[in-house]
Order: structure tokens, then sequence, then C-alpha cells
């Protein structure tokens, strides 16, 4: 699951591409076995800093105030719905002719059952003082996981993936976003999930985060494994 609210980081790291691959050539070298490392390690970290900030109860970011709703509806687990909403989103690349990577499939495992893990092993805590420090390490940590998986270029998460496809069709990227964070977050509000300060204090730092991290993880050097990103697939017309 990666933050859609870093989709204009990305954008701005692909234009200073050649400028950032110089700077970084001589001490990040493209590596498969070290990008599939640093894949799985932001993925788990990101499972992890997002239950944090569920267990704050203070707000959550829009995709998991719908994830939340479900599972209050539903009695499923909120890291498993994570997993079955990656999975749906995920069929809607087809007609996008988007290409998923093994961080796309492993984004829609990976992080839903860390998220239920976590979820189910640890109990919201009642202080306010320790569920604002859970939404702060929450969120710091999850910018820091979104630097190490989109870094690593193997594959944008699904629901990235599907706004980036909607957008390649000619659409704005930031009304693409826009409106789908807002219909998810307006649907999971309904559905019981919880809306806070939280909610605020993500959508005003995961960008600043992710402009500090994405490039101070991005894996550059001999360029990107096109056998493990689209696995071996031309790229369509």
């Amino acid at each position: 699951m990666i933050s859609p609210l870093a989709l204009p980081v990305q954008v701005h790291i692909a234009h200073h591409a050649p400028v950032l691959a110089r700077r970084l050539e001589t001490r990040r070298p493209d590596r498969l076995g070290r990008r599939l490392a640093q894949l799985y390690a932001g993925l788990v970290l990101y499972g992890l800093s997002a239950a944090l900030i569920l267990l704050s109860a203070l707000g959550n970011d829009p995709w998991d105030v719908l994830h939340q709703g479900l599972s209050r509806q539903t009695g499923i687990g909120t890291g498993t719905w994570v997993c079955l909403v990656g999975a749906v989103v995920l069929l809607l690349w087809i007609p996008l002719r988007q290409r998923p990577g093994v961080g796309t499939l492993s984004n829609v495992v990976v992080v839903g059952l860390v998220m239920e893990v976590v979820l189910r092993t640890i109990d919201p805590p009642g202080d306010i003082a320790a569920r604002a420090a859970l939404l702060a390490a929450g969120v710091f940590l999850n910018g820091v996981a979104t630097g190490m998986y989109i870094g690593a270029r193997l594959g944008p998460g699904p629901r990235d993936g599907l706004m980036t496809g909607l957008a390649a069709r000619g659409r704005s990227l930031r009304a693409v976003r826009t409106t789908i964070e807002l219909t998810v977050l307006a649907a999971g509000a309904v559905l019981g999930g919880t809306v806070g300060v939280g909610t605020l204090v993500y959508a005003l730092a995961i960008g600043p985060l992710a402009h500090v991290f994405v490039p101070a993880f991005t894996v550059v050097g001999a360029g990107p494994s096109r056998d493990v990103e689209s696995g071996g697939a031309a790229p369509p017309p």
C-alpha cells in the first residue's frame, strides 16, 4: 500500500533522475538482491507504521479509513481488508494496461499481513500521550517506509498504479489523486473508519517526509530489472 500523497515526489524524482543518479551512483549500486531486501524491509515497515497510526485512534490516512470502516462493518480484520482492497484495485489495472511488478504483488500481500499481526498483538493505549506518540512514530516511519519501497524500483503499489494509470489517459494526476482519496475517505468515514487529527497530520507530513526519504533510498546505477518489474512482458504500445 503505497502513500498516494507521495506521488508528486515520485514525479519530481523522475524529472531530476539524471542528477540524482550522478550523485548516488557510486554508493547505491543497482543490485537486485539489495533492491529486494530494501523492498521487503520497506513493506514490512509500512505495515508496522500503518498499524501504529491505527492503534493511536487519532485518525487514519484516507485508505486506512476505508479499510478500518470495512473491518468494523464486516468483522474481518483491517489488515485483511488492506489485502482484499489491494487485490480489487489491482484488477482495475487491466483496462488501464498497467503492468504489476514484484513490488506491486508483494505490496498487496505483505503490508496487510504485517498490519493484521501487529493489530492482533498490541492493544491500543488509553493514555492520550501514548496515543500521540504512536501517531508521531507511525507517520514518521511511514515516510521512511515509503522511501524504501518506492526507492527499490520494483513496481508501484496497486493504489499508486491506479492513479498513475488514470492520469496517463490524459487526466490530471492531482485531480485523479484528490478525487480517489476524497472518495475513499468519505466512504470509509460513512462505514465507521476513524477520521481525526491524525488524518490531517498524515496529509501534511507525508509529502515532506517522502521528499526526503524517496531520494535517500532510491537505487540507481544500471537501471531497473525488466524481468523483475514487468515479468518480461513487452511494454504496451
